[in-house]
């Protein structure tokens, strides 16, 4: 298995401020406990995703993908809207793994989403064959699909099945509809099924819920283009180990073709981001 999307951390709170008081991530989270968790599930390698937004966090994640091999990708940051952005990408395009660039626009009003200056650093991406991570909510897929359709030429990637709303016993009809619209797009390499359990709005994990959006996602993008991801360590805000994110989505794929199951646990990943 090739996990799409975790994070790692030297946690502290001026940086992290983001992670509330009483989640249980509050804490390091770096390479040996990467390599104790990605050992426990049977995962041989993973894709780095960035989770603060300065330069040196691209830094940090390169650093830590020479010290390990379970780290095959990184998906870095770098400050997309600035003039001489074009200095950072070509700083760190060479290395090795690093892969793609992430900008958390969940964050973002909908208008940074067409901001000429920021549509100019994506711009910049493919002729360094870099992919773009898309992190949104739901509600955001309308102008993210404008964003999409101006950068045709743009690999990319959308994190956490585009974090619908999820509530359990059902599934959010606009998260449907957008998601069906932007898979029409031929520069969208893959879906992550990852960040699904942050997302549940109930106390109670519905594995039957989480079960069908990966069974709809499967359906709009096809098995060529879904990837698993756990997300980790923030999902051990609703589930108690890395193991158990990664033994549901097995359990979601069992029923799938060897073929399927081994493109959206292994192949998609390493097609999408070059590994």
């Amino acid at each position: 298995m090739l996990d799409s999307h975790h994070h790692l951390w030297s946690f502290n709170e001026e940086e992290y401020g983001w992670i509330p008081e009483d989640w249980p991530i509050r804490k390091d989270f770096l390479i040996p406990e990467l390599e104790a968790a990605t050992t426990s599930a049977g995962v041989e390698g993973t894709v780095a995703v960035q989770a603060r937004q300065v330069i040196e966090e691209s830094e940090a994640l390169i650093r830590m993908g020479k010290e390990t091999d379970v780290i095959k990708g990184i998906v870095g940051w770098v400050p997309l809207i600035d003039a001489d952005v074009e200095r950072h990408i070509e700083k760190y395009a060479p290395e090795e793994k690093y892969k793609a660039v992430r900008h958390v626009l969940q964050g973002e009003e909908d208008s940074y989403f067409l901001r000429d200056d920021f549509h100019r650093g994506l711009a910049l991406l493919p002729g360094h064959d870099l992919r773009y991570d898309l992190l949104l909510f739901q509600r955001q897929l309308p102008v993210a699909i404008q964003l999409v359709d101006r950068q045709p030429e743009l690999g990319i990637i959308i994190d956490h099945i585009a974090k619908p709303e999820i509530h359990n016993g059902r599934i959010e009809d606009a998260w449907r509809t957008g998601m069906k619209d932007i898979a029409k797009r031929d520069n969208i390499l893959g879906v992550k099924i990852s960040g699904m359990v942050n997302e549940t709005t109930n106390p109670e994990i519905d594995e039957e819920t989480l079960k069908n959006y990966f069974l709809e996602t499967l359906d709009i993008f096809g098995a060529e283009r879904v990837m698993f991801g756990t997300d980790w360590p923030v999902c051990l805000e609703r589930i108690e180990s890395y193991k158990a994110w990664a033994d549901m989505v097995q359990r979601f794929v069992s029923d799938l073709s060897a073929d399927e199951q081994h493109m959206i646990m292994h192949s998609n990943c390493a097609k999408a981001y070059q590994l």
